[in-house]
């Protein structure tokens, strides 16, 4: 077999015109798809080589309707180093992308843009001994990939997981943080040792109850963990979600007198603005 023709054989031509080598969108297939509830699920794809991104980053993906690219941002699941990429959506009967994205079966094929980027990134954030990922909904999703990080348990000492939803079936991968993930063979040991994973729900009974802003304002986050209040000398936060949620977590950030991060200037909380609603 000729290089060309090995070449080819590797990287079939894209089903679709639009999809140019060399462009910027390539597609992918579905290898993996699981429904949380009946507004709430997990699809994995194939990934690309050639994909690079730092985990906390997210892509555009989409599908292609009516001839063009309908394209939303999504956070990754998936860690840097895993072989697939992996995202976590919510079902809206008539949004333009995900009223067709939950219909996803294996082998079905999703576009990816070839760019990540975002700024839920660690070296966004001055240096501290506690990281704080505040989430509620499907912004989980580039937490998934930062706890899978082992860099952030090298730069911090806690990494605090803190997601919030409506109902306990929301907490989606709530059994892979608290089973899986701290007898993962390269990063269990970590885990175990600084992680803290505090799931809450809004509208049915659980142990952990409240919206995340309520929660931190009172103190009963802090004193549920055992942990001090929040401290600008020894905490970073980073935030995604929707979009009251991280309003209202900036103001009051910036009252305390926190910066916000950049890759124009490391602070110390970051937010991730492309949220997905659609």
């Amino acid at each position: 077999m000729t290089s060309s023709a090995a070449a080819a054989a590797v990287s079939p031509a894209p089903s679709h015109p639009l999809l140019k080598p060399g462009g910027n969108l390539r597609e992918e297939t579905v290898t993996y798809v699981h429904h949380w509830t009946d507004t709430l699920f997990t699809f994995k794809t194939t990934r690309e080589p050639s994909f690079r991104f730092i985990n906390g980053q997210f892509a555009m993906i989409g599908l292609i309707v009516d001839n063009k690219p309908l394209l939303r941002a999504y956070s990754m699941v998936s860690s840097n180093y895993e072989e697939f990429l992996e995202f976590l959506s919510i079902k809206v009967p008539d949004g333009p992308l995900t009223s067709r994205l939950q219909h996803l079966k294996v082998g079905d094929k999703i576009i990816v843009g070839k760019k990540a980027t975002g700024t839920l990134l660690q070296d966004n954030l001055t240096p501290a001994r506690t990281l704080y990922l505040l989430s509620t909904g499907t912004g989980l999703a580039p937490f998934m990939s930062i706890i899978k990080d082992p860099d952030a348990y090298e730069r911090f000492d806690k990494i605090v997981l803190v997601h919030g939803v409506r109902t306990m079936g929301e907490l989606a991968y709530a059994d892979f943080i608290t089973k899986e993930l701290p007898e993962n063979e390269f990063i269990g040991e970590m885990v175990k040792d600084k992680l803290v994973y505090y799931p809450t729900v809004t509208r049915e009974a659980f142990r952990n109850q409240g919206r995340v802003t309520d929660l931190i304002r009172s103190g009963k986050l802090f004193a549920d963990l055992g942990l001090p209040p929040l401290n600008i000398e020894t905490d970073r936060i980073m935030l995604c979600g929707s979009p009251a949620m991280l309003a209202e977590m900036r103001d009051m950030l910036d009252g305390l007198k926190w910066q916000e991060g950049s890759t124009t200037g490391a602070g110390q909380y970051v937010i991730e603005k492309a949220f997905v609603e659609q």
